[in-house]
């Protein structure tokens, strides 16, 4: 008598319970192809461009500064010469962009 119909279609199974996980996983996928996955690989060629930076490559760093690179050591300290006789020393991380690609010397 007291009994309501929201109770007697509460009364669902494993199915429903599926089904509520569906639209959330759809929205996992999605933002994984549009956000998760074009950012690991801008990533990982941000990777290989630092890695295969070279003496003489023109570069721009992250605060805008242009300049060409004189030295480059292991440590993840590359050294940009700015201007005739000005040198600066950044962090590999902090090159944004290599405008100009110097040819590998032929041995």
């Amino acid at each position: 008598m007291f009994v309501t119909p929201a109770f007697a279609q509460a009364a669902g199974g494993a199915s429903s319970a599926f089904s509520s996980f569906v639209p959330l996983i759809l929205i996992f996928a999605i933002m994984y192809f549009l956000m998760i996955r074009p950012q690991q690989k801008k990533a990982k060629q941000h990777k290989a461009m630092i890695d295969s930076l070279r003496r003489g490559d023109q570069v721009v760093t992250s605060g805008g500064v242009l300049g060409k690179v004189s030295k480059v050591s292991d440590d993840g300290i590359v050294e940009i010469e700015i201007a005739e006789g000005v040198k600066v020393r950044v962090m590999r991380a902090t090159i944004a962009q290599v405008l100009n690609k110097t040819e590998p010397a032929v041995s």
